[in-house]
């Protein structure tokens, strides 16, 4: 089996060294196609040692020693267990079919060979991320996605927004990544190693602060990339990149990092359950706070970004309440209908020739009938309705906090849901259903585009129904989540949701079928407040970005005016020195030796009088 670990972790990398050559020249269709191919291997192995876990495997492997200095030894190795299993195949499935509709979607973009080159790193380095033993590692593919994610959200750098929206991700990031490399730090002056089983085994041999502190410092790395409140503001930006890539940045790679981070030092987090439901608690606050902004938004890409938002809230809640398989498991559903809704964003944007206003479309059902039906079937899931796979998986986040008694957190996600059913099918109807609003003549993305998100339909419906299947799966890793809840209890609360979510479906339909909001709410306060973000990018900018550059400002002119002055005088001042004692190289010999007799005789003057000073000392 190690060389099918081998087979589904370098299959991408080869697919991005074979682009490589041909980066910087016009678009070779073969490119893609190759790089397409190589995740198909990484799939059919990723499958296979998702197949080995499943039947009670675990696989360990060490590639090579990596580094190892004094009392530190961190080798290259690899850990394939059920969670990292699920990942894998989550990564590399979906990653399998964005490459393929990319063919399609990059198909007249110059830069096609430089964006697959990209494309295929980011998913090395998620996989890199997912698949290894040790916090080093895993730190190295952290840092290689948000390498790659910035090269890819400013792919088109020639427009100032992608270069100021990448740049924006990359430094969020590393903020976050400092405190996240501070806890790394920490871990290893307790523990002695970087290694997750010795350092996970061992947790409960460790002073409960430092374990808080730890706790603390990874979650500031998985807030980050994981936009969580306040370093969430990148997310949505980041959608200046192409529609494939937000496919993937949202559903299978960056985002999802810090949910597997809390997941997998799920030890950690049940011995500080202070730091774990204070994670649960800013979980519950951004599920309602993005989807609250998604419901006046007009951009058809930031809906969808502030939706998975929303959505890893609900993640964090569950993996911060300790129901770590549940978290898993919404990850796992929600990264095919995410993937699914972007891919069919994307179908939207070409047919409308770029244009990303849903209130300026209108009427696409019938010429993008396929697109249409695949978004509708996403966004059900969604919402949450039976017998789709987000009603799985977001009731048993639901369920996770009544069962824990944290009856707030319980009513924010019910909020949630409700919000979540009407913005998504608000989009739905603005885009598909409602009047014409557009002078465009639409028409259907290539036919393999449609193949490549059939996959992610299908799982997008029915993947939920494997609940069970997946639960004595992941137990093999992960502790169990009792709720405590008797049958009936648990009824009364699918019953809330689903009537909840029906709700929020049913009044999106009706409210735009019958004209929408009028423009008076536009003039309100609540609007404006929700469609400028609360105004946090505005504070950020004038906080932040322009206070930095008024220091930067400061510090020129300090340096112009002080460092660079002194700088000066002193070169001045040995110029000018220089000048003036250039004359006594003269060369003339009768003139040399009086200057050599003048200094002799100061020399003596000085030894005398330095003798007579140690003289009179004594």
């Amino acid at each position: 089996m190690e060389w099918i670990l081998y087979m589904a972790l370098f299959s991408p990398l080869v697919g991005a060294f074979f682009g490589i050559p041909f980066a910087s020249k016009s678009k070779f269709l073969f490119v893609g196609v190759f790089a397409t191919l190589m995740l198909g291997v990484s799939f059919v192995a990723s499958l296979m040692l998702f197949v080995y876990a499943f039947q009670g495997g675990v696989l360990k492997v060490v590639l090579m020693d990596w580094i190892g200095a004094g009392g530190l030894y961190i080798p290259f190795g690899f850990l394939i267990d059920s969670v990292s299993a699920t990942m894998v195949l989550v990564v590399t499935l979906v990653s399998l079919c964005v490459h393929l509709y990319s063919i399609g979607y990059m198909k007249h973009d110059e830069s096609f060979n430089r964006f697959f080159v990209y494309l295929s790193a980011f998913v090395f380095s998620m996989l890199i991320l997912v698949m290894s033993d040790n916090f080093a590692g895993l730190f190295i593919g952290w840092e290689g996605v948000g390498l790659c994610s910035w090269l890819l959200i400013g792919f088109w750098y020639g427009r100032d927004s992608a270069s100021f929206a990448a740049n924006e991700a990359f430094i969020m990031n590393r903020i976050a990544d400092l405190g996240m490399l501070l806890g790394i730090f920490l871990i290893y002056w307790v523990f002695g190693t970087l290694n997750y089983e010795i350092v996970l085994s061992n947790i409960y041999e460790a002073p409960y602060g430092i374990l808080v502190a730890i706790g603390i410092l990874l979650f500031v790395g998985a807030m980050g990339k994981s936009a969580q409140f306040p370093l969430h503001t990148w997310l949505a930006d980041a959608m200046e990149g192409p529609t494939p890539v937000s496919a993937l940045i949202h559903a299978a790679t960056m985002v999802t990092a810090g949910v597997y981070l809390v997941v997998r030092a799920n030890p950690l987090y049940a011995m500080i359950p202070e730091v774990s439901f204070a994670i649960a608690s800013l979980g519950a606050f951004v599920a309602v706070f993005a989807a609250s902004m998604a419901l006046v938004n007009k951009d058809l890409k930031r809906i969808i970004a502030y939706s998975t938002l929303s959505q890893l809230g609900y993640m964090f809640v569950a993996a911060g309440l300790g129901a770590y398989w549940i978290a898993l498991f919404h990850l796992a559903t929600h990264a095919f209908f995410k993937s699914l809704l972007f891919l069919g964003a994307g179908n939207v944007m070409h047919a409308m020739n770029d244009k990303l206003d849903i209130t300026k479309m209108g009427a696409l059902y019938k010429p993008l009938k396929y697109t249409a039906i695949l978004m509708i079937l996403a966004s059900i899931a969604l919402a949450g309705i039976y017998p789709f796979s987000g009603f799985f998986s977001k009731d048993k986040i639901l369920e996770a906090a009544f069962g824990s008694e944290a009856y707030v957190l319980w009513g924010m996600l019910l909020v949630g849901a409700f919000l979540t059913a009407f913005y998504s099918f608000r989009l739905i109807m603005l885009v598909f259903f409602v009047e014409k609003r557009h002078e465009e003549t639409p028409h259907e993305a290539y036919p393999y585009m449609i193949y490549a998100m059939i996959p992610l339909g299908i799982l997008a419906v029915f993947s939920g129904l494997f609940e069970s299947n997946f639960h004595h799966f992941i137990l093999k890793t992960l502790p169990d989540f009792d709720s405590n809840l008797n049958q009936k209890v648990i009824w009364i609360l699918i019953g809330a949701t689903t009537i909840i979510a029906l709700s929020g479906i049913l009044f999106a339909i009706f409210k735009y079928k019958n004209g929408g909001f009028s423009k008076k709410w536009e003039e309100t306060f609540v609007y404006r407040l929700l469609s400028q973000q609360y105004y946090i990018p505005k504070f950020y900018e004038i906080v932040f970005i322009r206070g930095y550059e008024k220091i930067s400002q400061l510090m020129w002119s300090i340096d112009k005016k002080v460092v660079d002055f002194v700088v000066d005088a002193i070169a001045y001042l040995l110029s000018d020195s220089g000048e003036k004692l250039r004359v006594i190289q003269s060369g003339n010999l009768s003139k040399m030796l009086r200057i050599m007799f003048f200094g002799l005789v100061f020399l003596l003057a000085l030894v005398f009088v330095y003798r007579e000073n140690l003289w009179i000392t004594f």
